[in-house]
């Protein structure tokens, strides 16, 4: 026998023993068995887990009350679940493996290790495990971060590890999620499979209440030998992703293209005829950062941002008592946007607003977001990103948020009280002076005021607790408060933010790019919360100003930002353009003639105009921009294409159409108007050929009222083709 076969045999039996203890390791409850019963689904809210369990078995939701789920298995259904005699007939394993009838479907493989483990804990007398036995702590996955091929293969390993300092492998018994699944998928046992496109991709990788993450870079590969002129960090923090990832971004826009865009973004209308020409004319170097200046410093500008803002607050009409309300916060919002007023004073005056509406218009806030959980969970929803709902009920299956969290955070406004006001329908707000508290539906324990994350605060009887809440969320080294703001701020001008969805800015969603959102939030505070300058740092970018045109490699890019993505127009921009393009002056109930749909003061009018409601104007019902809706559908393509209200304003006296052919200059001055008005550009040569040889058509053979109206018609036609045409519907 060789020395080498020597060394071999004693290595085996050096390590028999590990082997032989691991195998009699006592089974903890906690620790062993509720992670089977979480990687099997049944205690997801689609099957025991969900309220009432299913067909008389209930879990805890995701396995969060493991001392629960075992009252539940061994003690329920009078020990049937569970028979230490003859322990592979119990029905926890009968059922789980299908040999008996189960909704659920086969849960278990006779041959696993899951099996085996759950009929050991049978056979040893269903243990819960001691007081004294370790406790999760957290979990790591291995590798953390990786740069990976497209197509690529990566194997995770997940470690679990204890309070008394042991580890364990839980690979197979962990649960994965790509946060993009058009880049990669999942295994059940940790196996990452990329597709074929470059980017981040990050892996939730979840175990028994811990969370972590998996990240893998996804280079292109292309060379980037040559980059547009950077103008500040933005485009230094873009640049660099793009060359760590090899994708060439597109190039610049043309003066047109930009003078739209940022038209649009900024101020929610088209720029006008004369506006555009102006700028293209202009031969000034700085001319597109004096026109970002002009267009923040109009009135147009903080009626836009109002309109958004009004809907994320909930600023709605539901009675008719409530319109002299609803316009007075409308107005509040819309005069702090004009005035620049920094965004945590914004914030503050909206969180602890307090008085009555005629007064302090931030209260009608609270007409709207009447109980202590709405109230925090839409603030942590809208100023910090973090969506705490889940966490009521069983610890955030996503996060770190617990039930104590929920209801120490909620705690903040346990003192919101209110009165009847003088006015009929509102109320006067105010803090009752008192301990502020809440309880813990669960353990019953009362829970003061606790920042994420922080200790619970002792605030005395006469403190408001909404102002240390301010206070806190404001503070510089926040890690929620602005980075939340500027990655709203992010997603308004690219359509995409850098994370996804904008308002889920958990540590398992990270970011596409974590350098830059960081830079932007740290500016942002250093700006003293200026929305104005951090909508100046984003436009003035050469990152923002890139041309939505794909070049050779980033066609199927939607991370990197390597060029701008078009995004349709909202409701209410749409409808004003459409108005603008036909020259039509809008009326609504209740406001001056002309006013913009982007200048309405509340959700009232989307009943009382089709158009609104189609194209997906939101009804400020929840404090989530997932309520406007953004997608194309069969309804309002119909809508433009033959509706009613579109014909007429098409084909009335004194419209777009009218004027046009009343008009006595050549048909291609006209026609280039309309392309000015619509699309901000010139017409091709095509265009212009196309569009005279349907006027010429239309008026052939025709003389007098008969060449007029087949003029007229052949505009109208011209018209309706433009609004409907991709070009005038989107920004790009």
């Amino acid at each position: 026998m060789t020395l080498s076969r020597l060394t071999f045999i004693a290595a085996l039996s050096a390590a028999a023993p590990s082997f032989a203890a691991e195998a009699l390791r006592p089974l903890n409850f906690a620790n062993d068995i509720v992670p089977i019963l979480t990687k099997g689904s049944c205690n997801s809210g689609g099957c025991h887990g969900k309220s009432g369990g299913q067909n008389g078995f209930k879990l805890s939701l995701l396995g969060f009350e493991p001392q629960e789920d075992y009252e539940h298995i061994v003690k329920e259904a009078r020990g049937r679940r569970v028979f230490p005699a003859a322990a592979e007939q119990s029905l926890l394993l009968t059922k789980g493996t299908a040999q008996l009838p189960h909704g659920g479907g086969k849960k278990l493989d006779p041959n696993s290790e899951d099996y085996a483990d759950l009929a050991r804990w049978i056979r040893e007398g269903m243990p819960y495990g001691k007081d004294s036995d370790p406790k999760m702590a957290s979990i790591s996955v291995e590798p953390a971060k990786l740069t990976m091929p497209l197509k690529g293969v990566q194997q995770l390993k997940v470690t679990a590890h204890y309070t008394d300092g042991s580890t364990r492998d839980v690979t197979k018994r962990a649960l994965y999620e790509a946060n993009e699944k058009a880049m990669a998928e999942t295994s059940e046992t940790g196996r990452v499979q990329l597709f074929d496109l470059p980017g981040d991709v990050a892996v939730m990788v979840r175990y028994q209440g811990k969370v972590s993450t998996f990240r893998a870079t996804v280079p292109l590969g292309a060379p980037v030998e040559k980059l547009p002129a950077s103008r500040g960090f933005v485009d230094d923090l873009v640049f660099a992703k793009l060359k760590t990832i090899g994708m060439p971004p597109s190039d610049i826009a043309d003066d047109g293209t930009f003078i739209r865009r940022v038209t649009l973004d900024i101020t929610g209308r088209l720029p006008t005829a004369a506006e555009m020409k102006d700028f293209m004319a202009s031969k000034d170097a700085a001319k597109r950062s004096a026109l970002i200046d002009r267009l923040l410093d109009s009135p147009e500008y903080a009626e836009y941002f109002a309109n958004k803002w009004s809907a994320l607050l909930r600023n709605q009409r539901t009675q008719p008592v409530f319109a002299r309300g609803s316009y007075l916060f409308w107005q509040w919002i819309r005069d702090s946007i004009a005035d620049n007023k920094p965004y945590d004073k914004f914030v503050r005056e909206v969180v602890a607003a307090a008085g009555d509406i005629d007064q302090n218009p931030p209260v009608a806030w609270y007409r709207q977001v009447k109980e202590m959980k709405q109230q925090m969970e839409d603030v942590a929803q809208l100023f910090l990103g973090t969506r705490m709902q889940c966490a009521q009920c069983h610890h955030h299956p996503f996060e770190k948020w617990s039930q104590q969290d929920y209801y120490g955070f909620a705690a903040f406004f346990s003192n919101v009280s209110r009165k009847p006001s003088i006015f009929v329908g509102e109320e006067l707000i105010f803090n009752k002076r008192g301990v502020a508290q809440t309880t813990n539906i669960r353990t019953k324990e009362a829970v003061t005021p606790t920042s994420l994350g922080g200790p619970s605060l002792k605030l005395k009887p006469e403190q408001d607790p909404r102002l240390a809440l301010a206070d806190w969320m404001s503070s510089k080294d926040n890690p929620f408060f602005a980075h939340t703001l500027v990655n709203r701020y992010w997603k308004h001008f690219f359509n995409r933010g850098l994370v996804e969805p904008e308002d889920d800015m958990r540590e398992t969603n990270p970011p596409v790019n974590p350098e830059l959102l960081s830079a932007l939030a740290a500016d942002f505070v250093k700006s003293g919360y200026d929305l104005k300058q951090l909508i100046r740092t984003i436009t003035n970018s050469t990152t923002y100003q890139l041309s939505a045109v794909p070049n050779t490699y980033n066609a199927k890019d939607r991370q990197n930002f390597s060029r701008y993505y078009p995004k349709r127009l909202n409701a209410e921009v749409l409808y004003d353009s459409v108005n603008t393009l036909l020259d039509v002056q809008t009326n609504f109930a209740g406001q001056a003639p002309g006013t913009r749909a982007v200048a309405l003061p509340d959700n009232s009018y989307n009943q009382s105009t089709y158009f609104l409601s189609v194209f997906g104007r939101p009804d400020s019902s929840s404090a989530c921009e997932c309520e406007r809706t953004q997608e194309a559908s069969l309804a309002q393509s119909l809508h433009l294409l033959n509706a009613a209200e579109i014909q007429t304003q098409l084909s009335r006296g004194n419209g777009r159409a009218d004027t046009l052919t009343k008009d006595t200059r050549p048909d291609d001055d006209k026609i280039a108007d309309l392309y000015h008005i619509a699309l901000s550009r010139d017409p091709n040569a095509a265009e212009i050929k196309f569009a005279r040889t349907h006027l010429d058509k239309k008026t052939a053979g025709k003389t007098g009222d008969e060449a007029f109206k087949g003029k007229k018609e052949a505009y109208e036609d011209i018209l309706w083709a433009l609004l409907n045409t991709k070009e005038f519907l989107f920004n790009h």
